[in-house]
Parts: C-alpha cells; sequence; structure tokens
C-alpha cells in the first residue's frame, strides 16, 4: 500500500507583515485514533528565504524561521521564530587585512518574548589611507562592541516582537549601528546576522491573529462615507 495514502498536505500561512503569506506546504500522516495530526505540525520550524518572502531577490542572502503555532483547517499559522544569514553571503564579506568584530546582547520584547541578537561589522580604510592595513587595536573593538550591544538592547527592548521583525526586513539597522561606531574607527559591511527567540510567552490565540490579521484593513477601518441627506422644504400637509 502506498504510504502517501495515509498522509494529507496542509498550507503553511506567513504573517502578514510579509508581502507573501502563502508560503508552502507540509505533510503530515492523517488523525489516527489518539494521534492527532495538528498537534504534530505545532511546532515545527521551516525556514523561507526573505527575497520569497517579499519578491525582492536583493534580500536574498536574508533566512527567515517561521514556528507553526496553531492549524484551522488545513492552514497552519505561523509566528517569527528566527533570522540567519546565509553562509555565503558571510563568507564574502570576509577579507584579509581587515578586523572582523562581533557582539551579542539579549533583550526582552514588551510582549514578553526573550531575543537574542547577533552582530558583525568590519573596519574599513580611513579616507586616503595609504597604508594597506587597516585592523583596530582590543580597545578599539570593545568600545565597538559596547556600541553594538547598546543600539540592539534599545532595539529590542523599545517594541514588541512585530514592530521589531518589521524594522529587521524594512530598515537598514547595520547603517546606524556603522554612524555611531565611526566616531572610534570606520567600519563597513555592519549587519544583524542573526536572531534568536530564546523564550516565547503563553500561546494566545488573539495574540496570534494580530500576526495574521491584514494591517491595512484594520488600520484603514473607518467606515464608508455617507452622502449627505437632501434638504426638504416643508409646505401645506408637509408635502414639498
Amino acid at each position: 500500500m502506498d504510504p502517501f495514502l495515509k498522509k494529507e498536505w496542509y498550507n503553511l500561512i506567513a504573517p502578514s507583515l510579509f508581502a507573501k503569506k502563502d508560503v508552502g506546504k507540509t505533510i503530515i500522516t492523517k488523525t489516527q485514533g489518539t494521534k492527532i495530526a495538528s498537534d504534530g505540525l505545532k511546532g515545527r520550524v521551516i525556514e523561507v528565504s526573505l527575497a520569497d518572502l517579499q519578491n525582492n531577490e536583493e534580500l536574498s542572502y536574508r533566512k527567515i524561521k517561521l514556528c507553526i503555532e496553531d492549524v484551522q483547517g488545513f492552514n497552519c499559522l505561523m509566528n517569527f521564530h528566527g533570522m540567519d544569514m546565509t553562509r555565503d553571503k558571510i563568507c564574502s564579506l570576509i577579507k584579509k587585512r581587515q578586523t572582523i568584530i562581533e557582539a551579542s546582547c539579549d533583550s526582552k520584547t514588551t510582549d514578553g518574548y526573550m531575543i537574542r541578537m547577533f552582530c558583525i561589522a568590519f573596519t574599513e580604510k580611513a579616507k586616503d589611507q595609504i597604508k594597506n592595513t587597516c585592523y583596530a587595536n582590543s580597545a578599539q573593538c570593545r568600545a565597538i562592541r559596547e556600541k553594538m550591544v547598546d543600539n540592539m538592547s534599545a532595539l529590542g527592548s523599545k517594541g514588541d516582537l512585530k514592530t521589531l521583525v518589521k524594522t529587521l526586513i524594512t530598515a537598514e539597522c547595520g547603517k546606524d549601528i556603522e554612524k555611531e561606531c565611526s566616531q572610534v574607527f570606520p567600519i563597513k559591511e555592519c549587519y544583524i546576522r542573526k536572531v534568536k527567540v530564546l523564550k516565547k510567552p503563553k500561546f494566545d490565540v488573539s495574540a496570534l491573529m494580530e500576526w495574521h490579521s491584514d494591517e491595512k484593513a484594520v488600520a484603514g477601518d473607518t467606515g464608508t462615507e455617507v452622502a449627505p441627506a437632501e434638504e426638504t422644504v416643508t409646505g401645506a400637509g408637509g408635502r414639498y
């Protein structure tokens, strides 16, 4: 007997802050007795390229991890689980005659998620520099690392997870860190390399549905414009 006859396909639905909602499909054995299919799906982690989610090939170096948190019918509703960079992108940045500076920090979002962020940057030659190398000494590396940690801590703790993810996928967070650190030593190619979700708050369906509700519909739901009523002139017997 074909084992695939015992299985069924479920749709993977990404949060509404990404341009593409329907990410793909996943397979699981049909419900049999006490073994329920939806329980086997919950907790699965799916890794998707940000280029596919945003329909933008320039973001192909970013990988997004999404975790299935709830199953409704044949749709698996997913939530943010982590972010990473592709190996080939990191390898393309590493060169000789420069210093790699890396930092990491833990922060807690306002909605109770514990996040760990990793940052990477590379030293750069100063303007009109003739010397072939641009190594930073240990004190400069420490000062840059401190600024990186401060920036990431502020970014993580100033809002909820949804705001943080939106910032990470749309804004150039690395450019802000580059500006701050340039006072210590000129740096380039600064990225928030990796984001991990360490702890999640207790599962709440309404909080998950906020991730999947269409933001434009929520923000723009101000009702439809009503045409002004025609003015009537009352005459004898209330007729006009």
